[in-house]
């Protein structure tokens, strides 16, 4: 009988397990559907655009379907807050770059952009192709970001894994000990006294 109720009780703890991972991944797809990008929320980790942007800032970044959604304009005109890949010859997910759009410009039938951290002396030296751009920042949640830069951390994913074994086995401790203290009790039961031994 206990055991039956200790499994129901694993398999209703791994369906709810199970229910969220789905929640959370439904949650995370519908926002990049809705956003239009794969990166929809980015973590600020430079200070290249202090005082507008700060580190451990969560931005919410819409993707972009064309250049022309992008506002360009010198640092003072306050043109758009962009997400793009660094440009190195490939894109790399683990290379992000926050800066502002200064300029752009069509060359061979493609557009560039001309970047700029806003606490940076001066414009990026590199030009930005239109494939490399992730999309626009829309929205900033101060401190939220220090979050998702920990969750990326091998101490952070460590962490993660920790609280999902505890989540999964917290409620069986408590019935743990109720078993144990059954089958101690059982076996003092089931004993033969010593005095009834003839000793």
């Amino acid at each position: 009988m206990r055991s039956k109720f200790f499994k129901s009780e694993l398999m209703n703890t791994a369906i709810l397990l199970i229910v969220c991972i789905i929640s959370v991944a439904g949650f995370w797809l519908a926002l990049r559907a809705a956003l239009r990008t794969e990166y929809p929320l980015h973590a600020v980790v430079s200070g290249s655009m202090t005082p507008t942007l700060n580190i451990g800032d969560l931005l919410v970044v819409q993707g972009v379907l064309n250049a022309c959604e992008i506002y360009a304009a010198p640092a003072y005109k306050n043109g758009d807050v962009i997400v793009f890949y660094k440009p190195k010859g490939f894109r790399d997910p683990n290379d992000l770059i926050v800066h502002r759009a200064l300029d752009k410009f069509s060359k061979g039938g493609t557009w560039y952009f001309t970047t700029k951290g806003d606490n940076n002396p001066a414009q990026d030296y590199w030009d930005v192709p239109e494939d490399y751009l992730i999309g626009k920042v829309v929205g900033r949640i101060p401190l939220l970001g220090y979050l998702k830069i920990f969750l990326g951390t091998p101490v952070g994913m460590a962490v993660i894994i920790l609280l999902i074994v505890i989540l999964l086995f917290a409620d069986y401790i408590p019935l743990i000990r109720r078993e144990a203290k059954a089958l101690k009790t059982n076996l003092y039961k089931n004993l033969i006294p010593f005095n009834s031994m003839g000793l």
